[in-house]
């Protein structure tokens, strides 16, 4: 019993899982993923003429079962790869993935070394001379009226 229940787990995740990847894309994440060629912002936040052809074209290319990356590459030809809210992984659009990774290196390095030169003049030489007398008393008087 214990074994027939743990096969019909399985592949009840098996099968979940083939029908997960051949799920239509989602209009609404693509449109956030997409941007407006006139306005310049994402085409869910876009309520420019173009940007709502956009999104019935969307629509309907998810309704003719296209995938989430031929609709991309239908708008990429037909608008430029400006549309896309993200830069291409490669040529010119690496710099803009590369360029943040090392901006926020250099700062590391930077405040890395800032800490280090800061920690080196901390170290001043201990002035071994004795207290005076007098300072040494009032000190010791005013120590014992606090504790008392």
């Amino acid at each position: 019993m214990t074994r027939r229940a743990l096969v019909l787990i399985v592949s009840a995740l098996v099968t979940s899982g083939a029908a997960a990847g051949a799920a239509p894309p989602n209009a609404a994440d693509l449109e956030a993923e997409l941007v407006c060629p006139v306005c310049e912002t994402t085409l869910d936040q876009s309520t420019a003429p173009v940007a709502q052809r956009m999104k019935a074209f969307i629509r309907v290319r998810i309704a003719a079962g296209d995938s989430e990356q031929e609709i991309k590459d239908a708008l990429v030809d037909q608008f430029g790869p400006a549309v896309l809210a993200t830069p291409l992984k490669s040529g010119f659009g690496l710099l803009a993935w590369l360029l943040p990774l090392a901006a926020l290196l250099a700062g590391a390095v930077v405040v890395g070394l800032l800490i280090r030169s800061w920690s080196g003049r901390r170290d001043l030489p201990a002035d071994d001379r004795p207290l005076d007398p007098q300072l040494e008393q009032r000190v010791d008087e005013e120590l014992a009226r606090f504790d008392g």
